[in-house]
């Protein structure tokens, strides 16, 4: 399902994300996780977990809002004079020259959060190589930080090569820094509730197989803190590597 373009304000940003196939059950899953479908809009109900202090979806608001997604292209404004459309066709055109991968993943613990992430070195470095090929590609279409935006990412503990990241890409965690996640629950300091949502998502999925990396997708937040939606599917023409 489209979001209308109507209702897309000129603040609008954009994302390339990985957004697994429709009818697999790793979209399912995490889509009934974070409690919505981002390509429908359709609120979902999540699961219930056993020891659980408290309801799932009262541990996922950040992540519900951003859909079930891995960040390859993190969220973006576009130029000034870029219309989605162009944005669209650069992003068909860099998917046409992506093979398909099959990654083995894992939920873990990252800080305070909970996320899926690779299992093995080889996935982590086929998805480093494919988010580093899609920044190149789609930069030239995104605006320019403001000096107030570039001020706030400035202001975070960051490295010098994650400041320089910044000034030139407009975040921090790119090429060598990248860590390919998708995010399972909001910054949580019960390291208990972390351990019973890792082992009730592996439970859940452990006979899943790997993680089936056939496409992208072009997410939208029409309008500052709104809901992000799966707007395009962008299917990778090559084989699988």
């Amino acid at each position: 399902m489209s979001v209308p373009r109507a209702d897309w304000s000129e603040a609008a940003r954009f994302a390339l994300y990985y957004a697994p196939p429709r009818e697999s059950a790793w979209w399912q899953a995490g889509c009934a996780w974070l409690g919505r479908d981002p390509e429908t809009g359709d609120e979902l109900a999540p699961p219930l977990i056993d020891g659980l202090s408290q309801p799932l979806e009262t541990l996922t608001v950040a992540p519900r809002r951003y859909g079930w997604h891995g960040t390859l292209v993190p969220p973006f404004r576009l130029a000034p004079g870029v219309a989605p459309e162009t944005l669209v066709a650069a992003a068909q055109q860099w998917a046409q020259r992506q093979a398909r991968l099959a990654v083995h993943v894992e939920a873990a613990t990252i800080g305070r959060f909970v996320a899926l992430c690779p299992a093995d070195e080889a996935g982590e470095t086929a998805l480093r190589e494919l988010a580093a090929d899609a920044l190149r590609a789609l930069d030239s279409l995104r605006t320019p930080q403001t000096g107030a935006e570039l001020a706030k990412r400035l202001d975070a503990p960051l490295t010098a090569r994650q400041r320089a990241y910044v000034e030139q890409w407009g975040y921090p965690y790119v090429f060598e820094e990248f860590r390919f996640h998708m995010t399972l629950s909001d910054s949580l300091n019960d390291a208990p509730a972390r351990a019973q949502l890792v082992e009730a998502w592996n439970t859940r999925m452990r006979d899943a197989g790997p993680l089936p990396v056939e496409g992208a997708a072009l997410f939208v937040e029409p309008e500052p803190g709104a809901p992000f939606a799966l707007w395009r599917r962008l299917p990778f023409a090559g084989g699988h590597a």
